[in-house]
């Protein structure tokens, strides 16, 4: 799907949530079925806005009708930042010039020139993107030096759109492509970030902190990036909605670079319909038109669809369980749910790995020649090994050297792999959905959190993301349930830039599952998990 069609989109996705209130009433913990106490630092203060079920169209109601202003909304984030990151080390750091931001958004508002969705939006960004005025370090010291020269393309989308700039999230180091056993979450700059749900539990990455910002309500909307699993897996871990457009949507130029074959950023959010806004306005498409979208919102959004459930048993009996509870929700919403299993999954994950490190020498070796400070990979890894800074999580950096020595990409080795990987990732999605008429694929987004642990690190790669991440199709994760306290997102694929069919899919399974609920922020709980994605 084109712009225009993501935007009509938006638009009766937007118009739904005004009719029917969707996403639906969220449950709170402290309520019946959840145990315990509410959330720390309530998100309802003197706004009279709940902050974790808020949508923006709520918000821009609210600013338009002169009730709430982007200063107060803005405060009122800085605020939890300040009382809540302590726990949780998600947010680097906030922009000095916030208030200022949604101050001259107030004064839009009041003359009624405002720019879209997004004026007056408090959004975090992921720190390898890139902003002119606020450092930006891939979680690395080696860039903790002066700013870039310019915003990545999509900051000045968002400033362009109104949006205000609240700070930038922590990331695991380098997008989880430095060490063999990388601890995600964590990245020299910014220390460790937790997940809000059990303190010792990990956030996935590497988008950790811009997902676990977004669990305890720190910032309306948060920017991610991914090249495989990095925007998904921490959305799936995190209780929160996060879309990884397709290839090419949304701009990467001034993003620290994994691989141009398949990074992007995307939006992350509370809701669906966050997440749709802030695309139409990543996706440089600001200006809606409306127009009849298919059928696939609610109240009957899921009515007719036909969905393939990939299992994954192999992230264990508890999450296939909740996938089995996951396919009957949807058929008693009249979807009609078949077992799938996409083909060629072995040969992707035998051909992934070398390509990108291929790639990653060619894309760093071009983006640090753009920065103060080492200007190529064989700089930054003697950078590496003579800062016991960067070692105090886990030292190793055997990414970094595979990639040195890897194949360069213009060899035919790197070509014929990269074109297989291409071709049978694309198959994977395109035969599964042909053969079973399939409306999207819906597999497990991740497994519940593992314990944090730098000295183990984490485990292998979860693998719904990678069909997705390395064909560049859209794929969407939205929250299925949890299994005791650590929640499980159900992840959504389809074909390539369908991401428009996409979201309104995801909004009517998010209305249907009904599966947010608010962390408890508590310290520990038992039994351990797995995994890592990278990007």
């Amino acid at each position: 799907m084109g712009k225009r069609s993501t935007t009509a989109l938006i638009v009766t996705l937007v118009a739904g949530s005004l009719l029917t209130g969707a996403p639906a009433p969220r449950a709170q913990a402290g309520e019946p079925g959840n145990g315990g106490p509410p959330a720390a630092g309530s998100p309802r203060g003197a706004l009279g806005i709940d902050l974790d079920t808020a949508t923006i169209p709520e918000l821009q109601r609210r600013m338009a009708d002169g009730s709430l202003t982007s200063s107060a909304l803005t405060t009122a984030y800085l605020r939890r930042i300040e009382t809540i990151n302590p726990r949780i080390g998600a947010v680097l750091r906030t922009d000095p010039t916030a208030l200022r931001q949604a101050a001259a958004s107030d004064a839009r508002h009041r003359r009624g020139g405002t720019r879209g969705p997004l004026d007056g939006i408090p959004v975090l960004l992921k720190d390898n993107i890139g902003t002119r005025d606020l450092p930006t370090t891939a979680g690395s010291l080696a860039l903790a030096g002066p700013p870039p020269a310019a915003d990545a393309a999509l900051v000045t989308r968002l400033r362009d759109a109104g949006a205000v700039i609240l700070g930038k999230t922590n990331l695991s180091e380098w997008a989880n492509f430095r060490a063999a056993k990388p601890t995600s979450g964590w990245s020299a700059v910014g220390g460790q970030t937790n997940n809000p749900y059990v303190l010792d539990r990990n956030p996935c990455g590497s988008s950790s902190g811009s997902a676990a910002a977004l669990a305890a309500s720190l910032a309306q909307v948060a920017i991610g990036t991914e090249t495989d699993g990095s925007i998904v897996c921490p959305a799936g871990m995190n209780g929160v909605v996060g879309h990884k457009p397709s290839l090419g949507l949304v701009s990467r130029a001034g993003v620290v670079p994994i691989s141009a074959e398949q990074d992007t950023a995307g939006p992350m959010a509370r809701n669906v319909i966050d997440v749709a806004l802030t695309l139409s306005v990543l996706s440089g498409d600001t200006t809606p038109k409306p127009s009849a979208v298919d059928r696939a919102t609610y109240p009957d959004g899921l009515r007719g669809r036909r969905i393939g459930l990939w299992r994954l048993p192999s992230l264990g009996p508890r999450v296939d369980a909740l996938m089995t509870r996951t396919a009957e929700r949807l058929r008693g919403a009249g979807a009609e749910v078949v077992e799938v299993t996409p083909p060629y999954q072995e040969r992707l994950a035998q051909l992934e790995f070398p390509a990108l490190l291929s790639e990653f020498h060619r894309d760093i070796d071009r983006y640090l020649a753009t920065r103060q400070g080492p200007r190529d990979l064989a700089a930054l890894i003697e950078f590496n090994r003579t800062h016991p800074a960067e070692h105090t999580c886990f030292a190793g950096q055997e990414l970094f050297e595979q990639a040195l020595s890897a194949p360069p990409t213009t060899s035919p080795e790197h070509r014929a792999r990269r074109a297989e990987l291409a071709d049978l990732s694309r198959r994977s999605i395109d035969e599964t959905m042909a053969a079973h008429r399939l409306d999207a694929i819906a597999s497990p987004t991740n497994p519940p959190a593992w314990t944090t642990d730098c000295a183990r690190g984490d485990n292998d790669v979860i693998p719904s993301s990678t069909p997705a991440a390395v064909a560049g199709y859209p794929s969407l994760s939205v929250p299925a349930g949890s299994v005791g306290e650590l929640p499980v997102g159900v992840l959504l694929m389809a074909g390539d830039h369908q991401d428009a069919r996409l979201l309104a899919l995801g909004a009517a399974v998010e209305h249907r599952l009904n599966a947010w609920r608010a962390p408890r922020y508590l310290p520990s709980v038992g039994a351990e998990s797995r995994e890592v994605p990278i990007g």
